[in-house]
């Protein structure tokens, strides 16, 4: 999750890595009880005498791995593979199951840092991070950030300590 040694820049250092709020997993989890609830339940009612009843289970089972792997274990890989790294230089946004998109923001680069926390969010202790800054892709929103006033406090520092000049935040 955290970005390789070999990928830092000269006196480059890792100030924080994480990944979304484990709350993202309470819907997949969910599911994945009534899936296979419901599945249990479809198998052991398929009568035992009926001509077509090992086909029946094998189509309710299979009906329910589809769906527990819609959504269940596809949404924990989307979860598992996003990752936030934030450095003395950027802030590195990484995504993707089978195809992995990272996004790089400069510390210099970075214009405004914000956070909004709805009252859920705030008993989870996470939040909606916004960073704007003066690239291309303008403004980027990240949802269900954990401590979220921690991370808003480091990369607070970081972009004065970048506007500063002092780029290390020693």
């Amino acid at each position: 999750m955290t970005l390789p040694d070999h990928h830092l820049t000269q006196g480059e250092r890792v100030i924080r890595s994480f990944r979304p709020h484990w709350k993202r997993l309470i819907g997949p989890t969910l599911a994945l009880v009534l899936i296979v609830a419901a599945a249990g339940v479809a198998i052991y009612l398929v009568p035992g005498g009926w001509e077509y009843a090992s086909y029946a289970r094998i189509a309710a089972a299979a009906v329910a791995l589809a769906l527990l792997t819609i959504w269940s274990f596809v949404p924990y890989l989307r979860w598992r593979n996003t990752g936030y790294t934030l450095t003395t230089h950027r802030f590195t946004i990484s995504t993707g199951v089978l195809n992995k998109s990272t996004d790089e923001i400069p510390m210099a680069k970075v214009n405004t840092v914000s956070s909004d926390q709805t009252f859920g969010e705030r008993l989870f202790g996470c939040g909606t991070l916004t960073v704007e800054s003066a690239g291309d892709r303008g403004q980027i929103v990240l949802r269900d950030i954990p401590r979220i006033q921690d991370v808003r406090t480091d990369l607070f520092r970081l972009v004065e300590d970048a506007s500063d000049g002092d780029i290390d935040g020693r």
